[in-house]
């Protein structure tokens, strides 16, 4: 059995898909990251970066438990598990862990930013809104170019780079994204969004989602209480 520690946002969705995908069983822990569930000492345990999603597999690689954060991580410690969604040889695994990476370091953080400076940012930053939506733009380019030439991401088979960024294109509009202007983009998000695993993810723990723009949430995710020594 898995423990999910999570809350319905995208990183959070990475792992529900995946777990829906794999058929692995797993246990839901709402982890509200509005209120502070995140600075928790039994959260920190498993999560010391104070971030959503984490996991703990109570039957680890060597028969022990293991506790794993950090969404990219847990995708490959999942695909790892049921052989499955990573590729089989090294050239494919290569290619999607390539990928995958792009979500992690590029595709994940600049569209946060959008998100953050769009939607959340106490004031409008009128630079910041420009930069953000414009690397937004660049980075839906490089899908869009990739997916032209290829059904998923990774190649031609469905894999963790796709459950990665699935997630985060979901909020498209948010990001000052017309979809229509990527036609390979929307082929390839409706395509996974068709998924039953993916719809099955997707709702996960969303019944417990509220707006995160009252203050005590804004200050759990953007004041200082994230600098604070926990």
């Amino acid at each position: 059995m898995i423990d999910l520690y999570s809350m319905a946002t995208p990183n959070g969705h990475k792992v529900h898909i995946m777990l829906e995908e794999c058929g692995l069983p797993y246990r839901i822990h709402h982890i509200d990251i509005g209120q502070g569930d995140q600075f928790k000492p039994e959260f920190l345990a498993i999560s010391p970066n104070n971030k959503i999603p984490a996991i703990v597999d109570e039957n680890g690689p060597d028969g022990l438990p293991i506790s794993l954060f950090e969404s990219g991580a847990i995708l490959v410690y999942l695909a790892g598990k049921v052989n499955q969604f990573l590729g089989q040889t090294d050239r494919e695994k290569f290619t999607v862990l390539q990928w995958l990476m792009f979500q992690m370091g590029g595709l994940g953080p600049m569209l946060g930013q959008a998100h953050h400076f769009r939607i959340y940012a106490p004031e409008p930053v009128e630079y910041a809104i420009q930069r953000y939506t414009n690397e937004a733009k660049r980075l839906y380019g490089v899908l869009e170019r990739q997916l032209s030439q290829h059904t998923y991401l990774a190649g031609e088979e469905y894999s963790i780079a796709d459950i990665a960024s699935f997630p985060w294109t979901r909020s498209w509009k948010n990001q000052g994204i017309d979809l229509a202007d990527y036609p390979h983009v929307k082929r390839w998000h409706d395509k996974i969004a068709a998924r039953p695993a993916v719809q099955r993810g997707v709702e996960v723990l969303t019944n417990l989602r509220k707006p995160l723009l009252d203050e005590k949430a804004k200050e759990m995710l953007f004041g200082a209480t994230q600098y604070k020594k926990h």
